[in-house]
């Protein structure tokens, strides 16, 4: 039997709040813990839960608020516990996850860092002195993108290269990764997947924690231009997926993958075509028809509401 969304959470996040935080947030009721995203911890201020799309803090009973009165204040002390939580007392051992500005814990979940960043040679050294933590926790829904895998695999076709434009928030990482898992699960496709803040795969250790298919390898915290070279070069892909492109870089890249016969399957932040259309780089890689397929996705009725399937082929 599968997890609840409470029992994934318990076991995979709670572990490393501190003790108060741990015993506040376990109070929460099951349809809470469903639609929980985020528990965002700033040394000296509310703790907040994005539950859905509104963000709520909580009492010491475990009951949610709309206001900033009479709510759990996080403590420094509850900040460096959590901290040594996830880096297992071992800061040192995670210093090129915290150069990156986050650790990504067993589940996929990723804990981003706030504090004071040090930098040396215009790249950062370390982050200390941490005053935040914010938990993305990691979900992964099942054939979410059921409703477009025939538009960009129609049946007896290759695969199309696709760009699904979306704001944050809205669904394109899960839909990507249903994708990958889809396409290398029925191809048979190798798929490479460059996970450069390892949100696709939700690596750990290297090993991917959400299911990306059995045909799938994951080029984990590499820049996306760089990883799409080297997979074509040693990976024999026949599909690459990959997240948030937008540097002159990405589109090289894209274009060399395009040119060796692979497929592109990637993501953009925007609203719609206009915002798209306003960022000459983007611009460029529509007219020169790189990509076939464009999903516009919303979160009008939920994330991953898909608003739109553009063929630009």
């Amino acid at each position: 039997m599968a997890a609840t969304d409470k029992e994934m959470i318990k076991r995979q996040i709670l572990p490393y709040l501190s003790p108060p935080l741990k015993k506040i947030i376990t109070e929460l009721n099951e349809q809470q813990y469903s639609n929980l995203e985020e528990i965002r911890l700033r040394s000296g201020q509310p703790l907040v839960l994005k539950i859905g799309d509104k963000d709520y803090t909580i009492n010491l009973s475990g009951q949610l608020v709309n206001g900033l009165k009479n709510t759990y204040m996080v403590t420094e002390d509850d900040i460096y516990r959590t901290i040594a939580s996830i880096s297992d007392n071992s800061l040192y051992a995670f210093e090129e996850e915290i150069r990156r500005g986050f650790i990504t814990v067993p589940g996929g979940h990723r804990a981003g860092l706030a504090g004071q960043v040090l930098i040396e040679g215009n790249q950062v050294r370390t982050i200390k002195n941490f005053s935040g933590i914010c938990f993305r926790i990691a979900r992964e829904i099942k054939n979410c993108a059921s409703e477009v895998i025939s538009a960009i695999n129609p049946a007896g076709s290759t695969i199309r290269n696709t760009l699904i434009i979306s704001p944050p928030r809205c669904g394109k990482t899960t839909i990507l990764r249903d994708t990958a898992r889809i396409i290398s699960s029925t191809g048979p496709r190798n798929v490479v997947i460059i996970d450069e803040r390892s949100e696709i795969a939700g690596c750990y250790h290297g090993i991917p924690q959400l299911d990306v298919g059995p045909r799938t390898d994951v080029i984990d915290a590499c820049p996306k231009a760089l990883g799409m070279i080297m997979a074509v070069r040693s990976l024999s892909p026949q599909v690459i997926v990959t997240d948030e492109i937008g540097r002159r870089e990405d589109v090289e890249a894209i274009q060399e993958c395009i040119n060796a016969g692979v497929a592109v399957i990637s993501s953009v932040h925007a609203s719609d075509l206009k915002e798209l259309n306003r960022r000459p780089v983007m611009k460029d890689l529509v007219e020169q028809k790189c990509f076939q397929l464009g999903i516009l996705l919303s979160r009008r009725k939920g994330p991953g509401t898909i608003e739109e399937i553009i063929r630009w082929d």
